[in-house]
């Protein structure tokens, strides 16, 4: 076990080895901690159920089908194949306030947001994050 678990990367090769729900659990954290920290950063002094209500609006799984579809044309071929292999998953579970088709794009945006995380593709995450940013302030999901 690495001292700083902050400092450990994968290899692609590696993270072709872990499931796609797996990646999909790390994704969902990162994702999540990112919306979070951005709203704190944009609302310093909101109150936490109002940054709980815009944060919901970020990660339910009809926001993130509609980000992952805006943005897939973006995607190089590596992290499609990431985010197909999410989305194709059975997870054997769906939430109660979406869809089938929802939620398995939305897994397969996890599964890819995990999968740069877990390589420390950073700058690529930054990117993706930026857009998601942009596509909300436009009001596109």
């Amino acid at each position: 076990m690495e001292d700083n678990l902050f400092d450990v990367k994968w290899d692609s090769s590696s993270v072709k080895q872990i499931s796609p729900l797996t990646l999909a659990f790390v994704g969902d954290a990162v994702y999540e901690t990112f919306v979070r920290i951005y709203l704190v950063y944009k609302y310093r002094d909101m109150q936490v159920h109002n940054l709980h209500v815009k944060a919901v609006k970020f990660v339910k799984a009809h926001s993130q089908s509609e980000i992952i579809k805006k943005l897939e044309t973006q995607l190089s071929e590596e992290e499609m194949y990431f985010f197909k292999r999410g989305r194709n998953a059975k997870s054997g579970t769906v939430p109660k306030n979406a869809d089938v088709q929802e939620y398995r794009f939305a897994t397969g945006f996890e599964t890819l947001v995990g999968f740069l995380y877990l390589t420390g593709r950073l700058g690529r995450l930054n990117f993706l994050f930026r857009s998601i940013i942009m596509l909300e302030s436009e009001g596109k999901f």
